[in-house]
């Protein structure tokens, strides 16, 4: 297993055994660190002695409920990651904000008088005619992309490799399917403005399907294709870890006078690595408005991500039923959770230490 290692200026550089690590920090020549995405690393506190770097190429297996990723160089694989992505919940909630908003709308008008005096709100766009990205397309590919940029910064990467899902045009139709038969339109223009984010941090290649399939299955690895939503590397994470194996592997034809074949070229080691599952917190952001109006006028306190305790929830803390997350608080204590968003107790205040304020992520081994 490598320790991902950068300069004072924070600049990655190579990764380096476990015991070099260990070393380093026990003589003062680096200290601790620790990424939002769950890596530990180290940050060095003198000059190193080189800054040659070789080939580390992440591979991302987008998906609409996971997604996997994985960290590989020629050697070792250095990382992986399951991604638990936020599609429902951001679509459940888009619709109970399209419910309340009508809700509204509809208690504003006077339906006593004739149509044509109404107040009616008149259309401030072409809301047929739009080609914005879906608010649940992107904050799955603002998850993906966010731990990218937070590995690019401990991992010198040289190279991203996305599986890219390629859409055909029915000319019949005009519509664009992809080879399953189902519309991908979303999930095209979610593509290609992930792909133009990922180009400010690497090259990018875009891999199809099938290559991360038979690249697998040349490097004799596994897949769980029975139930993809337990968080565990054989899932999504090994696409990611073959898809950053692509680069160091390729299955090539040749042409002989006697004989036409073709054969796998290159060598890479896929080794044990670190294996965390990510997700956003769960906690419900603030109402402006509620489904029915509050009597008086007066709105009851709920969502955001404040307490009353100078907590943020999503601050990882130290409880007395252990370390979680804040979820919550009430007049007197403080909820506590943990990386399953499952509640450890109602705890006072006073008995919780800070460890980490909240980076918008959770963590789990």
């Amino acid at each position: 297993m490598r320790i991902p290692v950068v300069d004072l200026g924070h600049k990655p550089l190579m990764p380096t055994t476990a015991a070099r690590a260990r070393k380093w920090v026990e003589s003062g020549k680096a200290i601790k660190r620790w990424s939002d995405c769950g890596q530990f690393y180290v940050q060095l506190t003198c000059v190193p002695s080189g800054r040659d770097t070789q080939d580390i190429v992440v591979g991302i297996d987008p998906g609409k409920k996971y997604s996997g990723i994985g960290v590989q160089s020629a050697k070792f694989t250095l990382y992986t990651a399951h991604l638990i992505l936020p599609f429902q919940v951001v679509r459940d909630r888009m619709d109970a904000r399209r419910l309340m908003r009508r809700g509204r709308r509809g208690r504003r008008i006077n339906r006593k008088i004739e149509f044509s005096k109404r107040a009616h709100r008149q259309k401030r766009f072409a809301n047929r005619c739009q080609g914005k990205l879906a608010p649940s397309i992107r904050a799955n590919r603002q998850l993906e992309l966010r731990i990218v940029s937070e590995l690019c910064k401990i991992y010198p990467v040289s190279e991203i490799r996305y599986e890219y899902v390629r859409a055909d045009v029915d000319l019949t139709s005009g519509r664009k399917k992809a080879r399953k038969g189902i519309g991908f339109s979303a999930v095209m223009i979610g593509q290609k403005w992930m792909l133009q984010q990922l180009e400010q941090f690497a090259s990018v290649i875009k891999i199809e399907g099938y290559q991360t399939s038979n690249t697998r299955k040349h490097l004799g690895l596994e897949k769980n294709k029975v139930d993809k939503s337990v968080a565990e590397f054989n899932t999504h994470a090994v696409d990611g870890v073959s898809i950053a194996a692509s680069h160091f592997v390729k299955y090539r034809q040749y042409h002989t006078v006697r004989e036409d074949g073709a054969s796998w070229n290159g060598r890479v080691v896929i080794t044990p690595a670190v294996f965390k599952v990510i997700r956003r917190p769960p906690y419900s952001r603030r109402q402006l408005h509620l489904m029915v109006p509050a009597k008086g006028g007066v709105r009851r306190k709920y969502g955001g991500s404040t307490t009353r305790y100078g907590f943020r929830k999503g601050d990882l803390v130290n409880s007395p039923k252990g370390i979680g997350y804040v979820s919550g608080d009430t007049e007197k204590q403080i909820s506590v959770s943990d990386a399953n968003w499952k509640r450890l107790g109602q705890i006072s205040s006073s008995k919780i230490k800070l460890i980490r304020r909240s980076t918008g992520l959770i963590i789990a081994c």
